[in-house]
Parts: structure tokens; sequence; C-alpha cells
């Protein structure tokens, strides 16, 4: 069960962080890869490792919040591939600041990068997977997309990760009909390069222990089962669904 041999996957957002855990997850159940990310050096280095393993990958260099740009990493992937099964928008950015505070431009940069980003880069390819009549598009909101918070101030991404998850369940709706199913992941707090200083502090980890029923953080590679599932011909029944892989913190 479970196996991507064959199929075509396509990661925003790939060059770090969950994005290429997600990668390496779809890598060992036998995907061909497409990494997306605007740092197209870093790309091309973990391109090179994923073809010293055997693994077909193609580095694009994208900004998801450029159309132009969306466009052509569709058009280039499907050119390579002649087709693309699964999508993973992952890319996003965030300025935090709270509803009192927050200017007009933090706002529109954190609605662009981790809503409309969205759009866009399933816009492109689901009107290749139409014509396919085959699809999978699997999109990384969060925790905070369904729970405000008392930690920090980010109105911008609880709205922009709510949209996420609402707009997952629209496009699962209409695409039914191509045999595309659309889902949601939503994270808890994971270690990435980005978040691994604050986690490893003295304070969240006591933070995790009261908030998180399984008292930890997620560690490398344990969303890549979600993933993998959604993904997968196994999970062809399953469509706009919110999956949330966050050590129980919503369930409390």
């Amino acid at each position: 069960m479970f196996s991507l041999k064959g199929r075509v996957a396509a990661i925003t957002g790939a060059s770090s962080g969950l994005g290429l855990q997600m990668a390496k997850g779809f890598a060992e159940q036998g995907a061909d890869l497409v990494i997306m990310a605007r740092r197209i050096e870093r790309l091309e280095a973990i391109a090179d490792k994923f073809r010293a393993e055997g693994v077909r990958c193609l580095p694009i260099q994208c900004d998801v919040t450029k159309t132009d740009e969306v466009n052509r990493a569709a058009e280039q992937a499907i050119k390579h591939y002649g087709k693309v099964d699964i999508l993973v928008n992952n890319a996003g950015a965030a300025r935090n600041a709270g509803v009192l505070d927050m200017s007009d431009e933090d706002w529109q940069f954190t609605i662009d990068a981790d809503l409309t980003s969205v759009f866009k880069v399933t816009r492109a390819f689901a009107n290749y997977m139409a014509k396919e009549k085959h699809g999978r598009i699997i999109n990384i909101a969060s925790i905070y997309g369904q729970v405000g918070n008392t930690a920090m101030d980010t109105v911008a991404y609880h709205s922009s990760k709510g949209g996420v998850i609402n707009f997952t369940r629209a496009v699962a709706a209409e695409l039914a009909k191509y045999n595309i199913t659309c889902n949601t992941i939503s994270p808890g707090y994971f270690e990435t390069e980005l978040t691994a200083d604050t986690l490893r502090t003295e304070a969240f980890t006591n933070f995790m222990k009261v908030s998180v029923p399984m008292g930890r953080y997620g560690a490398e590679g344990e969303l890549n089962a979600a993933a993998v599932f959604l993904a997968s011909d196994e999970a062809s029944y399953i469509t706009g669904q919110n999956i949330k892989v966050d050590g129980g913190y919503t369930a409390v």
C-alpha cells in the first residue's frame, strides 16, 4: 500500500523544512519529484543528492506570489515529465502582529504569501490535472488556521491559514468531477531550520508539556505519513478534509 511509484510529485517551498521533508518522504515511496522554491542554488544541490540516490528530480526556481513564475513552473514540470500527479502547496511566509498594530502592507504580504499563492499554484497545476482526470492536491495550513493563540500576535497568519482550509473544501467540491482530490494538512509545532532555536528553549519545552497532549513538538519526518497517505491511490475517496498532525494540540 501507499506506493507512489510512477507518480510525479510537485512541492513548493521544498528547499528546506517541511517541504524538503515531504519531498524525501515521497521519494522513499518511489515518486519522481518537482521541487520548487526561490533559492535555485539550494534546489539544485538538493536535486543532485536525490539523483545520486536514483530519484528523478527537477528543480524549478519559483516565487509562488508571482503569477508568471507559477505558470512557467507548471509548464516546465509538465514539459519535463508529461504530467504532475501530486501537488503540495507548502510555501509560505508571515509577518507577525496583532489586529491593533498590523499594517496594511504586512497584512497583504502574509495573505499573498500564505493564501493567494495557494490559489495561484493550484490553478496552474490543476488545469493540467483536469485534462488527465487525475490529481492529488495537498495544502499545508496550520493549527493556527483553526484556533487563536495567546503565545504571540499573528492575526494575518491565522486568517490566511483559515482561508487555506476552506479554500481546500471549495476546490475539493469543484474538482471532484475530474477525479482530483484536495485535502489539507494542518501541522502543529514542528522542528525545522527556522523553528529549531525557539523550540529547543526551556520555555518552549515547558509550553509543549502543558499545551500538547503528547508533550513534545513534531520531529523531522513525522508529517510525511499524512502527506504520503493523501497522495496515494488508496486515498482516492478522501477529499475536502483537514488532517491535524499536532500531537493532540487542537484536541484540548
